[in-house]
C-alpha cells in the first residue's frame, strides 16, 4: 500500500543501514516506519533524533517522570484519535509488553476512560487528548489537574510533546499509506514462552 518507493536496506546511507539492522537483530524484524522514511535520509535522522529524545530521554541524559508505558499509552491513545492505523497498532503492541497487559492497547485506543489504567494514566490521556485535538483550549487548570496526579511542568511537557510528535507521524504514515507489519498484530498478546 506504499505510495512511495522503500529503499533497500543495502542502499541506506551507512549511519541509518547500521540504525536499521540494530533494529532488526533487537525486533526480528524491520519496522515499516523505518524503511519507509529513509528515502529522505535528512529527515529520516530528524524525525528519529526527536524521536529518540522523547520516548527514550535516557538516550539524551535527561530524567523524566513518566515511564515507557505513559509514553506508549499516549501515542496509542492520541494515534487513536488521529486515525493512524500504523502507530496505533506499532505502538500498541509496545504499550502491551511494557505495560504487561494483553488488553491495555485495545481499550486505550477504543475508550481510555473504560481501560484498565490508573487515575494519573488516565489524566495523563486527558491532557495528550486535549492537546491533540484541541490544544488552543490547554489552560492553567489543566496544568492543576496534573500536578494532583504527581506529574510536574516537565512531564506535562513531555506529554504535549510525544502529542505534537506523534500527531506529525502519524499524518505522515497516513497519506503515505504506511502499514503496520503484521508482527506487531500479535506482539505481547501472550506470554512469552520459556
Amino acid at each position: 500500500m506504499n505510495r512511495y518507493p522503500v529503499p533497500e536496506i543495502k542502499d541506506l546511507p551507512e549511519d541509518i543501514r547500521q540504525r536499521v539492522l540494530q533494529v532488526q537483530e533487537k525486533a526480528g524484524f524491520v519496522p515499516n516506519v523505518f524503511l519507509n522514511l529513509a528515502r529522505r535520509p535528512a529527515e529520516w535522522r530528524a524525525f528519529f533524533a526527536y524521536h529518540d529524545a522523547l520516548m527514550m530521554p535516557e538516550t539524551v541524559g535527561r530524567d523524566s517522570g513518566l515511564t515507557k508505558g505513559d509514553r506508549e499509552m499516549i501515542v496509542t491513545a492520541t494515534s487513536a484519535a488521529n486515525h493512524c492505523l500504523y502507530c496505533v497498532v506499532a505502538h500498541g503492541a509496545i504499550l502491551r509488553i511494557y505495560e504487561k497487559k494483553p488488553l491495555v492497547a485495545d481499550q486505550v485506543a477504543v475508550n481510555y476512560r473504560k481501560a484498565d489504567i490508573s487515575p494519573r494514566q488516565r489524566a495523563m490521556l486527558d491532557f495528550a487528548l486535549k492537546v491533540c485535538l484541541h490544544s488552543e483550549q490547554v489552560e492553567e487548570s489543566d496544568f492543576a489537574a496534573l500536578h494532583a496526579h504527581g506529574l510536574n511542568d516537565e512531564d506535562i511537557w513531555d506529554i504535549a510533546a510525544i502529542t505534537a510528535f506523534f500527531g506529525l507521524s502519524n499524518r505522515i504514515a497516513s497519506f503515505s499509506g504506511m502499514m503496520p507489519n503484521p508482527e506487531f498484530y500479535v506482539m505481547g498478546r501472550l506470554p512469552k514462552a520459556k
